[in-house]
């Protein structure tokens, strides 16, 4: 279920993206550019220049209607460089319009997409644009922290590690790196240290246009494959310089908190870490915290003795486990011997049907195993049940398995029992959900095998 919840989540991910570069691909927009604020304002007046209807230009939109309006002004940042669009209001004097997300319709013209929550909006209302405040002050967190992560696997892992993509919202930020191997815990450690100290460093963050030239002189991280024009946007946040047209926080100190929550692999040579920052940072290092308190309480001693106390317990839970398996052992022999007893003979071999009570797999193995080395010509079938569950296995010594095959018998008795099995000819497992039917199953084992006989 975890697996099938990721991939879905995945598919979910890469629907959305889809969808929404149909809905910006589809707009045909023919009108001025819109100038970007957001930089210095999470609100400022605008003019609507343009709305849309399912991809189609409209005068207005009506309360409950979904679409895109165009501003010759805004402080909405639109999805680009990994960083997501922002949402919030766009409100005028008709009405309310709940901006659900940012897009670019073409590099300088960007789409408020959502809904009209209340009223109407029209072309060529003056209205008031503000981003939510608490989803953008997050995303730049998540931001910011990238570029000093960045530098710090760099920096810690070698100058090979190269950005490969990224994704950054108001819960975390998601960045895939070339880089050979896992990391290590101690190399996630070290680059939470750089960055938090980059953090409580507290430098400014800068950001200057230059020509592409300049920019490549002083150093500055460029990612491989992208197209730059003439003129590049130079962001500098602590010791890190990148190229960077989104949206930052005013000082490194602005982000608060740094942790990594995942490193996985995505691909032959590709690495994934995840992070979080600020309150959500905050949130997970307060529920670690509370966790760790209640396995402190739960074995009795001060935080700083769980991991020795947690290790006794292992050790302990690995000893009972020995001692466990070596009775189920003892057992198994002995009920091995007791089967011996209920063996039948048929034309010349031996055949046992029986159950095990509290027998593993394992178990039932290891006693057909001795069954048929003591009986030297048997068919035998073990069961055992656990939760209403059915555990089958069958074995067949090599003289017979020419005419009985432990596959086909276990599966035979299976299907008294609504599942089913097989295996080789000398040794087959199969289980079953009706354990009531288990007796008259077994019964069959016999007169199935002296017809094969």
């Amino acid at each position: 279920m975890a697996a099938f919840d990721a991939a879905m989540a995945h598919q979910k991910e890469q629907a959305r993206a889809a969808g929404k570069f149909r809905m910006a691909a589809a707009l045909d927009y023919q009108g001025p550019a819109t100038t970007f604020h957001g930089y210095e304002a999470t609100e400022f007046s605008g003019k609507v220049l343009a709305l849309y209807r399912d991809g189609t230009l409209v005068d207005e939109l009506k309360e409950g209607e979904l679409g895109v309006v165009v501003l010759d002004e805004t402080p909405f940042y639109a999805e680009s460089g990994g960083q997501v669009g922002d949402r919030g209001i766009l409100q005028g004097g008709q009405g309310i319009f709940a901006v659900e997300d940012t897009q670019k319709i073409q590099a300088t013209v960007f789409g408020h997409q959502g809904v009209v929550r209340t009223g109407l909006i029209s072309v060529g209302d003056n209205v008031s644009a503000r981003v939510d405040g608490l989803a953008r002050a997050r995303i730049v967190r998540n931001h910011s922290a990238t570029h000093l992560m960045h530098k710090a696997l760099r920096e810690v892992l070698g100058s090979h590690v190269q950005q490969k993509g990224s994704l950054v919202d108001a819960e975390k930020t998601r960045f895939d790196f070339a880089h050979h191997a896992p990391m290590s815990a101690d190399e996630i450690r070290r680059v939470e240290t750089i960055v938090n100290h980059e953090i409580l460093a507290n430098a400014a963050a800068e950001a200057r246009i230059m020509p592409i030239e300049e920019a490549q002189r002083s150093g500055a991280m460029m990612l491989f494959g992208e197209k730059y024009g003439d003129e590049v946007r130079v962001l500098t946040i602590g010791s890190s310089k990148e190229l960077c047209g989104g949206v930052h926080v005013r000082r490194s100190g602005d982000i608060g908190l740094f942790k990594i929550v995942a490193e996985t692999g995505v691909a032959a040579g590709v690495r994934r870490v995840e992070a979080v920052t600020g309150d959500t940072a905050l949130a997970l290092v307060q529920q670690q915290q509370a966790m760790l308190t209640d396995a402190a309480a739960a074995f009795k001693v001060p935080l700083a003795e769980v991991p020795v106390k947690l290790a006794q317990v292992l050790d302990n839970v690995r000893s009972l486990e020995r001692d466990l398996a070596r009775l189920k052992a003892k057992l198994a022999s002995a009920q091995g011997d007791e089967l011996l007893a209920q063996a039948v003979e048929v034309k010349g071999s031996r055949v046992v049907a029986a159950v095990m009570d509290g027998a593993d797999v394992n178990a039932l193995r290891s006693t057909i195993d001795k069954l048929r080395d003591k009986l030297q010509s048997a068919a035998v079938v073990l069961a055992s049940t656990n939760d209403g569950k059915v555990t089958l296995i069958a074995g067949v010594t090599a003289d017979l398995t020419s005419r009985v095959k432990a596959g086909e018998l276990v599966n035979m008795v299976a299907r008294q029992l609504g599942g089913k099995g097989g295996g080789r000819a000398d040794m087959a497992q199969a289980g079953g959900n009706e354990p009531a039917n288990l007796p008259v199953a077994l019964a069959s084992v016999r007169p199935w095998v002296e017809q094969r006989l």
